[in-house]
């Protein structure tokens, strides 16, 4: 089983590539399924979970290519709408593909998605939504089993209880191909969904309304393929400026996308790191030991504090001088890292949902593993500013999330390696 062996103690300088959204790359691939014909999407991260993603889409038969940051698809001889368990159970967006084969195909089997270990993640919403559309659902050995009653899904006005980003990315895929207009209230906002929804307008799909809480979808007969590049990572962004603040250095994140981490940025302004921006640049300067962030660090849907971005920053702030407090109000089993970070010589007690962080002097290394995506880029960025060397086990959790992250630390001087 491979590892990463990170010495800390470099300084990290240098400029930085970003890569395509994880995030963003999923949902678009899944929607390749509802034109009739090729798309090229550009952009696209080399992970994991994209390749999970194209062996789903073979399975579909829905022709997928990855090659040099670039998926090929052609689905004009789309003939399958089951989803085999194991290839579900490979990642925790799998169940984004049931909106788009449900549009598509007008039926679906799939099961419960795996990935992450993060605490319940219902899918009561994504089902409840699909009924509401004219679906009939049924569950049987474990097996999703989902129908329309009749022709295609039908239009439905849809209130989401909570801002799912899954929930939202599911009924708009339905909803572009179903009879009549679709309506979703409290839709989740995140830059992600206004991703998927060009991508989706780009191949004739009729959406307005993506980045607020109420958005419109007209139903089209018939989709065509498209050409569109996927935004940046703004998680991988941030978890590079979390590593240069930790780390000490100066960093310059290339190919940013500046508004969209915002709510990042305006917290990790807080610690004393300088910050500048430009078109599509991000600059940090930490020099000297970090400052706690006085305000409560609340996890919230966009434009709130990302969840994802909850890790990676704690990481940070165990270093910093005086008391952080965390409160995640995403998932309920989002500090499993803490344990990790705690073993390399950090100060963090946990209760319920909140975590308070009170910063130490020093980290030294230690023989961890990484508990989910985001908690193993917590203990890269703790081993990195650390004395010492680490040794850090279950990295397919980081290649889920992070492509060839050993090698962008490097370029930035780091001392990072992938051993056997």
């Amino acid at each position: 089983m491979q590892k990463f062996i990170v010495t800390g103690g470099s300084r990290l300088r240098g400029e930085l590539q970003l890569q395509g959204s994880k995030n963003s790359a999923l949902p678009i691939m899944a929607a390749a399924i509802l034109p009739d014909g090729e798309c090229l999407i550009k952009n696209c991260p080399g992970l994991t979970d994209v390749y999970s993603a194209a062996r789903i889409l073979n399975c579909l038969g829905c022709k997928c290519i990855f090659s040099d940051n670039t998926v090929t698809t052609d689905s004009s001889a789309l003939s399958s709408s089951e989803i085999p368990d194991e290839l579900m159970r490979e990642m925790r967006s799998s169940i984004v593909f049931m909106g788009a084969v449900l549009g598509r195909m007008k039926e679906c089997t799939v099961s419960i998605p795996g990935g992450c270990e993060l605490g319940p993640r219902p899918i009561d919403m994504h089902l409840s939504s699909m009924q509401k559309m004219g679906i009939d659902i049924r569950e049987t050995g474990g097996r999703i089993i989902c129908r329309t009653r009749s022709g295609r899904p039908k239009g439905a006005k849809i209130t989401l209880n909570f801002p799912s980003v899954g929930a939202t990315e599911n009924i708009i895929l339905c909803a572009v191909l179903a009879q009549g207009e679709t309506v979703i209230n409290n839709a989740a906002r995140e830059p992600e969904i206004c991703d998927l929804c060009g991508f989706l307008r780009s191949c004739g799909a009729d959406i307005i309304g993506d980045g607020e809480s109420r958005i419109i979808i007209n139903g089209k007969d018939k989709l065509h393929g498209c050409e569109y590049s996927v935004m940046p990572d703004r998680i991988a962004g941030a978890t590079y400026l979390s590593m240069a603040a930790a780390a000490g250095g100066e960093l310059i994140l290339k190919n940013a996308c500046v508004a969209e981490s915002e709510p990042f940025l305006s917290i990790l302004e807080q610690t004393g790191c300088t910050l500048n921006t430009g078109e599509n640049k991000i600059y940090i300067r930490s020099g000297g030991r970090l400052r706690a962030v006085r305000d409560r660090i609340r996890t919230m849907p966009h434009p709130g504090f990302p969840t994802d971005a909850q890790a990676v920053l704690m990481a940070a702030l165990s270093l910093a001088e005086g008391t952080s407090v965390f409160e995640e109000n995403i998932f309920d089993c989002r500090y499993r890292h803490t344990d990790a970070l705690v073993k390399m010589g950090a100060d963090i007690q946990v209760m319920g949902k909140i975590a308070v962080v009170k910063g130490v002097s020093r980290l030294h290394g230690a023989n961890v593993e990484a508990t989910d995506l985001r908690g193993g880029a917590a203990m890269l960025a703790a081993a990195l500013a650390a004395e010492g060397t680490s040794e850090i086990s279950r990295i397919y959790h980081i290649d889920r999330g992070y492509e060839k992250i050993e090698e962008a630390v490097r370029l930035l001087g780091g001392d990072m390696k992938r051993v056997q």
